[in-house]
Protein backbone atom coordinates (compact mmCIF):
# COMPACT_ATOMS: atom_id res chain seq x y z
CA UNK A 1 0.00 0.00 0.00
CA UNK A 2 2.62 2.51 0.66
CA UNK A 3 4.14 2.06 -2.93
CA UNK A 4 0.91 2.72 -4.47
CA UNK A 5 1.00 5.78 -2.74
CA UNK A 6 3.84 7.22 -3.29
CA UNK A 7 3.65 5.89 -7.24
CA UNK A 8 1.11 7.68 -8.10
CA UNK A 9 2.47 11.26 -7.36
CA UNK A 10 5.61 10.40 -8.95
CA UNK A 11 3.27 9.40 -11.94
CA UNK A 12 1.99 12.89 -12.23
CA UNK A 13 4.62 14.34 -11.32
CA UNK A 14 6.27 12.56 -14.30
CA UNK A 15 3.58 13.94 -16.55
CA UNK A 16 3.32 17.49 -15.74
CA UNK A 17 7.36 17.29 -16.43
CA UNK A 18 6.65 15.64 -20.20
CA UNK A 19 3.68 18.48 -20.53
CA UNK A 20 5.85 21.40 -19.82
CA UNK A 21 8.63 20.11 -21.86
CA UNK A 22 6.28 19.92 -24.84
CA UNK A 23 4.93 23.37 -23.95
CA UNK A 24 8.32 24.86 -23.86
CA UNK A 25 9.32 22.69 -27.10
CA UNK A 26 6.62 24.08 -29.04
CA UNK A 27 6.57 28.02 -27.47
CA UNK A 28 10.53 27.65 -28.90
CA UNK A 29 9.77 26.53 -32.35
CA UNK A 30 6.56 28.84 -32.72
CA UNK A 31 8.09 32.08 -30.92
CA UNK A 32 12.07 31.83 -31.30
CA UNK A 33 13.90 29.11 -33.02
CA UNK A 34 12.63 26.54 -35.93
CA UNK A 35 14.16 23.97 -37.85
CA UNK A 36 13.88 23.93 -41.48
CA UNK A 37 15.56 21.74 -44.52
CA UNK A 38 16.97 22.93 -47.81
CA UNK A 39 15.41 21.11 -50.35
CA UNK A 40 16.91 22.76 -53.89
CA UNK A 41 19.91 23.87 -55.06
CA UNK A 42 18.74 27.63 -55.47
CA UNK A 43 20.66 28.80 -52.58
CA UNK A 44 23.99 26.92 -53.57
CA UNK A 45 26.85 27.17 -52.56
CA UNK A 46 26.08 28.95 -49.56
CA UNK A 47 23.56 26.57 -49.06
CA UNK A 48 22.55 22.96 -50.24
CA UNK A 49 19.84 20.39 -50.63
CA UNK A 50 19.94 18.70 -47.78
CA UNK A 51 21.58 21.26 -45.20
CA UNK A 52 19.56 21.47 -42.40
CA UNK A 53 19.11 24.80 -40.89
CA UNK A 54 18.25 27.02 -37.91
CA UNK A 55 16.07 29.98 -38.22
CA UNK A 56 16.28 33.08 -35.83
CA UNK A 57 12.72 34.40 -35.33
CA UNK A 58 12.95 36.70 -32.46
CA UNK A 59 15.78 39.34 -34.29
CA UNK A 60 12.79 40.42 -37.09
CA UNK A 61 10.19 40.46 -34.26
CA UNK A 62 8.15 37.03 -32.94
CA UNK A 63 4.82 36.84 -34.32
CA UNK A 64 1.84 34.55 -33.13
CA UNK A 65 0.61 31.89 -35.55
CA UNK A 66 -1.19 33.35 -38.86
CA UNK A 67 -3.26 30.17 -39.44
CA UNK A 68 -5.25 27.58 -37.41
CA UNK A 69 -2.88 24.19 -36.72
CA UNK A 70 -2.86 21.74 -39.98
CA UNK A 71 -5.48 24.43 -42.23
CA UNK A 72 -5.31 27.55 -44.04
CA UNK A 73 -7.94 29.36 -42.08
CA UNK A 74 -6.11 33.50 -41.20
CA UNK A 75 -6.57 34.09 -37.74
CA UNK A 76 -5.52 37.75 -36.22
CA UNK A 77 -1.73 37.67 -35.59
CA UNK A 78 0.45 40.02 -33.62
CA UNK A 79 4.40 41.13 -34.34
CA UNK A 80 6.15 42.13 -31.52
CA UNK A 81 8.68 44.54 -31.52
CA UNK A 82 11.34 43.67 -33.91
CA UNK A 83 15.35 43.41 -32.59
CA UNK A 84 16.51 44.33 -35.59
CA UNK A 85 15.61 45.31 -38.73
CA UNK A 86 16.75 42.36 -42.22
CA UNK A 87 19.83 43.82 -43.48
CA UNK A 88 20.72 43.59 -47.34
CA UNK A 89 22.82 40.60 -47.76
CA UNK A 90 20.64 38.45 -44.83
CA UNK A 91 20.02 34.75 -45.67
CA UNK A 92 16.09 34.77 -44.63
CA UNK A 93 13.35 32.32 -44.56
CA UNK A 94 10.02 33.61 -45.55
CA UNK A 95 6.51 32.86 -46.50
CA UNK A 96 6.15 32.53 -49.94
CA UNK A 97 4.00 34.89 -51.44
CA UNK A 98 2.67 33.26 -54.45
CA UNK A 99 3.29 33.03 -58.12
CA UNK A 100 3.95 36.17 -59.81
CA UNK A 101 -0.37 35.93 -60.99
CA UNK A 102 -2.03 34.61 -57.76
CA UNK A 103 -3.15 36.28 -55.13
CA UNK A 104 -2.50 33.67 -52.00
CA UNK A 105 0.35 30.75 -52.48
CA UNK A 106 -1.08 27.38 -53.49
CA UNK A 107 0.19 25.54 -51.50
CA UNK A 108 2.09 27.33 -48.92
CA UNK A 109 5.51 26.93 -48.96
CA UNK A 110 8.84 28.53 -46.59
CA UNK A 111 11.25 29.84 -49.36
CA UNK A 112 15.02 30.78 -47.97
CA UNK A 113 16.79 33.55 -49.91
CA UNK A 114 19.19 36.71 -49.97
CA UNK A 115 17.76 39.61 -48.98
CA UNK A 116 18.84 41.77 -51.95
CA UNK A 117 17.12 44.42 -51.52
CA UNK A 118 15.13 46.96 -48.49
CA UNK A 119 11.89 48.79 -49.13
CA UNK A 120 12.50 51.82 -50.54
CA UNK A 121 15.53 50.66 -52.66
CA UNK A 122 16.32 50.62 -56.19
CA UNK A 123 17.07 46.88 -57.74
CA UNK A 124 18.55 46.40 -61.38
CA UNK A 125 20.75 43.93 -62.55
CA UNK A 126 22.74 44.59 -65.66
CA UNK A 127 24.22 41.38 -67.71
CA UNK A 128 23.80 39.38 -64.39
CA UNK A 129 25.86 42.11 -62.25
CA UNK A 130 23.51 42.91 -59.50
CA UNK A 131 23.37 47.34 -58.09
CA UNK A 132 21.20 48.11 -55.61
CA UNK A 133 20.54 52.49 -55.51
CA UNK A 134 23.14 52.48 -58.29
CA UNK A 135 25.80 50.83 -56.24
CA UNK A 136 27.17 47.46 -57.34
CA UNK A 137 25.85 44.87 -54.96
CA UNK A 138 28.57 42.54 -52.32
CA UNK A 139 27.65 39.29 -54.10
CA UNK A 140 29.00 36.44 -51.64
CA UNK A 141 31.81 34.38 -52.37
CA UNK A 142 29.52 30.89 -52.50
CA UNK A 143 27.44 32.60 -55.05
CA UNK A 144 26.88 31.23 -58.63
CA UNK A 145 26.67 33.47 -61.03
CA UNK A 146 26.90 33.33 -64.77
CA UNK A 147 29.64 35.90 -66.08
CA UNK A 148 27.34 36.46 -69.44
CA UNK A 149 24.36 37.06 -69.88
CA UNK A 150 21.86 34.84 -71.91
CA UNK A 151 19.59 37.28 -73.18
CA UNK A 152 19.98 40.71 -74.94
CA UNK A 153 19.12 43.91 -72.66
CA UNK A 154 15.04 44.72 -73.04
CA UNK A 155 14.68 41.63 -74.62
CA UNK A 156 11.02 40.41 -72.16
CA UNK A 157 11.26 36.78 -70.81
CA UNK A 158 8.17 35.44 -70.43
CA UNK A 159 6.84 35.06 -66.64
CA UNK A 160 8.88 37.46 -65.38
CA UNK A 161 8.00 40.27 -62.92
CA UNK A 162 6.00 42.51 -63.34
CA UNK A 163 3.84 41.62 -66.17
CA UNK A 164 4.40 43.57 -69.12
CA UNK A 165 7.71 44.67 -68.82
CA UNK A 166 10.83 44.54 -70.93
CA UNK A 167 13.13 42.38 -67.95
CA UNK A 168 14.85 39.51 -67.95
CA UNK A 169 16.51 37.52 -65.17
CA UNK A 170 20.46 38.83 -66.70
CA UNK A 171 19.08 42.69 -67.14
CA UNK A 172 16.30 43.70 -64.72
CA UNK A 173 14.78 46.71 -63.66
CA UNK A 174 15.79 49.24 -62.60
CA UNK A 175 12.75 48.86 -59.85
CA UNK A 176 11.80 50.66 -56.73
CA UNK A 177 11.01 48.07 -54.07
CA UNK A 178 7.66 49.56 -52.38
CA UNK A 179 7.58 50.57 -49.01
CA UNK A 180 4.87 51.56 -46.39
CA UNK A 181 3.17 55.08 -47.45
CA UNK A 182 4.75 54.96 -50.81
CA UNK A 183 2.24 56.65 -53.13
CA UNK A 184 1.70 54.50 -56.59
CA UNK A 185 -0.39 56.14 -59.38
CA UNK A 186 -2.41 54.12 -61.15
CA UNK A 187 -3.81 54.17 -65.22
CA UNK A 188 -4.94 51.40 -67.96
CA UNK A 189 -1.23 51.05 -68.89
CA UNK A 190 0.15 49.89 -65.39
CA UNK A 191 -2.82 48.32 -63.73
CA UNK A 192 -2.08 44.72 -64.53
CA UNK A 193 1.66 45.67 -63.10
CA UNK A 194 -0.08 46.43 -59.82
CA UNK A 195 -3.24 44.74 -59.67
CA UNK A 196 -2.07 41.92 -57.74
CA UNK A 197 0.04 43.27 -55.55
CA UNK A 198 -3.05 45.48 -54.26
CA UNK A 199 -5.27 42.45 -53.66
CA UNK A 200 -2.79 40.74 -51.38
CA UNK A 201 -3.03 43.54 -49.57
CA UNK A 202 -6.51 42.71 -49.33
CA UNK A 203 -8.54 45.32 -51.35
CA UNK A 204 -10.83 44.52 -54.37
CA UNK A 205 -9.54 46.89 -57.79
CA UNK A 206 -10.35 46.14 -61.16
CA UNK A 207 -10.67 48.10 -64.68
CA UNK A 208 -14.14 49.37 -65.77
CA UNK A 209 -15.43 49.92 -69.45
CA UNK A 210 -14.54 54.12 -69.41
CA UNK A 211 -10.96 52.84 -68.40
CA UNK A 212 -11.02 54.16 -65.08
CA UNK A 213 -9.63 52.40 -62.28
CA UNK A 214 -11.86 51.29 -59.44
CA UNK A 215 -10.23 50.21 -55.77
CA UNK A 216 -12.90 49.32 -53.26
CA UNK A 217 -16.05 50.85 -54.82
CA UNK A 218 -14.52 53.79 -55.48
CA UNK A 219 -13.07 55.23 -58.69
CA UNK A 220 -9.07 56.40 -57.86
CA UNK A 221 -5.69 57.11 -59.33
CA UNK A 222 -3.54 56.50 -56.79
CA UNK A 223 -2.77 53.68 -54.27
CA UNK A 224 -0.47 53.96 -50.86
CA UNK A 225 1.07 50.60 -49.91
CA UNK A 226 0.30 48.99 -46.83
CA UNK A 227 3.28 47.46 -46.24
CA UNK A 228 7.14 47.41 -46.73
CA UNK A 229 8.68 44.97 -49.14
CA UNK A 230 12.02 43.43 -49.70
CA UNK A 231 13.39 41.84 -52.89
CA UNK A 232 14.56 38.48 -52.32
CA UNK A 233 16.91 36.19 -54.81
CA UNK A 234 18.98 32.75 -54.83
CA UNK A 235 22.69 32.61 -54.51
CA UNK A 236 22.41 30.30 -57.68
CA UNK A 237 21.06 33.06 -60.28
CA UNK A 238 20.33 30.76 -62.92
CA UNK A 239 18.76 28.27 -60.86
CA UNK A 240 16.42 30.42 -58.43
CA UNK A 241 12.68 31.21 -58.99
CA UNK A 242 12.74 34.53 -56.78
CA UNK A 243 11.48 38.04 -56.70
CA UNK A 244 12.82 38.58 -60.00
CA UNK A 245 9.65 35.69 -61.25
CA UNK A 246 6.54 36.33 -58.55
CA UNK A 247 7.50 39.74 -57.03
CA UNK A 248 7.91 41.46 -54.05
CA UNK A 249 8.22 40.08 -50.02
CA UNK A 250 6.21 42.15 -47.69
CA UNK A 251 7.45 42.43 -43.92
CA UNK A 252 4.51 39.72 -42.50
CA UNK A 253 5.79 36.97 -44.17
CA UNK A 254 9.22 36.96 -42.70
CA UNK A 255 9.41 34.08 -40.61
CA UNK A 256 13.49 35.05 -39.67
CA UNK A 257 17.07 34.70 -40.10
CA UNK A 258 18.82 31.67 -41.56
CA UNK A 259 21.62 31.27 -38.74
CA UNK A 260 23.50 28.08 -38.86
CA UNK A 261 23.60 24.45 -40.83
CA UNK A 262 22.88 21.57 -38.01
CA UNK A 263 22.76 18.76 -39.99
CA UNK A 264 23.74 17.81 -43.49
CA UNK A 265 24.03 15.29 -45.90
CA UNK A 266 22.87 14.51 -49.73
CA UNK A 267 19.33 14.01 -50.37
CA UNK A 268 19.50 10.21 -51.47
CA UNK A 269 15.85 8.36 -51.67
CA UNK A 270 15.22 7.74 -47.62
CA UNK A 271 15.34 4.11 -48.73
CA UNK A 272 19.22 4.06 -48.65
CA UNK A 273 19.53 5.20 -45.15
CA UNK A 274 23.23 3.54 -45.02
CA UNK A 275 23.88 5.66 -48.03
CA UNK A 276 22.16 8.76 -46.36
CA UNK A 277 25.04 8.46 -43.19
CA UNK A 278 27.66 7.72 -45.19
CA UNK A 279 27.11 11.04 -47.71
CA UNK A 280 27.05 13.12 -44.39
CA UNK A 281 28.62 16.69 -44.73
CA UNK A 282 30.45 16.74 -41.99
CA UNK A 283 32.40 19.55 -42.14
CA UNK A 284 28.95 21.56 -42.70
CA UNK A 285 27.85 20.47 -39.05
CA UNK A 286 28.00 23.59 -37.29
CA UNK A 287 28.60 26.04 -39.88
CA UNK A 288 27.61 30.03 -39.66
CA UNK A 289 25.39 30.60 -42.73
CA UNK A 290 26.78 34.33 -44.04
Amino acid sequence: MTGEMLSEPRRRRGGHILLYALIGALALKLLFLEAFRIPSASMENTLLAGDFIIVNKLVYGVQTPKYLPFSRIEIPHVRFPAIAQPHRGDVIVFEFPGERDEVKAQPQANYVKRCIALPGDTVEIRNTTVFVNHQLFSTPSTSITGETSMFAPNEPYDGIFPEGSSFNPDYYGPLVVPYKGMVISLSPKNYKRWKIFIEREHHTIFENNSGGIVLDGTSTERYSVEHNYYFMMGDNRNNSLDSRFWGFVPDDNIIGKAVMVYWSWDTLPAQKLWKKFSSVRWRRIGMIIQ
